[in-house]
């Protein structure tokens, strides 16, 4: 290919994907007890040791990435003489882009007669990863960098996830909801249901009260909202929850018989870390999105 196809590991895309189709990653740090990492997308690290800390009370933390470290990841792609198309996670739900637009000016001053284009996928986690599997696709099969641009831009608003959290510590230590809503919110078992809308940012879009409850509102949302199923892969995630997910597949399944598949993925520590454990969600293409509030 007269380009390279480029990711960020906050797609959480599964490493089989990046083995298989051979993409190459930008790896998002975090910071736990005291130590930096780089998530693997579940290849050799422990992502269920990796929740067991947070519940028993360790509290990573996550940081932009500077724009040296894009710089690194890039330059090599562009002095190899090819051109670079970088599929990124929402710039509304993080400052790093700014160093990623940083670095691509800079590298474009330095190799001038390269092509390095960035797509904002408003997305993150899972709906992320279901842009990247298909647009990679049409890479794969010879698309060129313009009609991948195109279908990205056209499709990134179809691509939807609604999830839930078991705890609303997470959400009020990443600045999502006030102590006061997350003290309150516990005591009454209150469960929000939270989507992403068209800007790109999490919205909460219903309070359910109890975990069962809010399961059944996600599969409803699911049923609700997609389109295609039976041409279509959905990605239910989940932060060391398996049984939920699977109680949430069978719910979907159900109401959706001739839905094509469903992938079961565990949620990355960098997402983790905001959602904490026993997050579930499910992502799908479907209806544009909307201004949820």
């Amino acid at each position: 290919m007269p380009y390279i196809y480029m990711t960020d590991s906050n797609s959480d895309i599964p490493f089989r994907f990046v083995d298989e189709y051979n993409i190459p990653i930008v790896f998002m740090p975090y910071v736990l007890d005291g130590e930096e990492f780089y998530p693997d997308l579940g290849r050799g690290e422990d992502q269920k040791a990796f929740f067991d800390k947070m519940r028993a009370g360790a509290v990573p933390v996550t940081s932009l990435l500077p724009k040296a470290s894009y710089i690194d990841y890039f330059e090599p792609i562009l002095k190899a003489g090819n051109d670079l198309l970088f599929v990124a996670f929402s710039s509304q739900l993080s400052a790093t882009i700014n160093n990623i637009y940083e670095a691509r000016k800079e590298l474009l001053e330095k190799y001038p007669e390269r092509r390095f284009e960035v797509v904002d996928t408003l997305s993150i986690s899972a709906p992320q990863t279901l842009l990247i599997l298909e647009s990679n696709r049409l890479y794969r099969e010879g698309a060129d960098m313009d009609t991948v641009i195109k279908w990205l831009e056209d499709n990134k608003q179809k691509s939807s996830v609604y999830f839930t959290v078991e705890d609303l510590v997470y959400l009020k230590r990443g600045g999502r909801i006030s102590s006061v809503a997350a003290i309150m919110g516990s005591v009454l078992d209150l469960k929000p249901i939270i989507g992403i809308n068209a800007e790109g940012k999490l919205e909460p879009v219903e309070k359910i009260m109890g975990r069962k409850k809010a399961l059944r509102s996600i599969a409803n949302h699911v049923v609700e909202n997609i389109e295609n199923p039976e041409s279509q892969e959905i990605l239910i995630i989940h932060a060391d929850a398996i049984e939920d997910a699977e109680r949430v597949e069978n719910m979907i399944r159900e109401k959706l018989p001739t839905l094509k598949g469903v992938m079961v993925e565990m949620v990355g520590p960098v997402i983790g870390t905001h959602c904490g454990p026993g997050t579930i969600g499910v992502a799908f293409m479907g209806k544009e999105r909307q201004k949820i509030n």
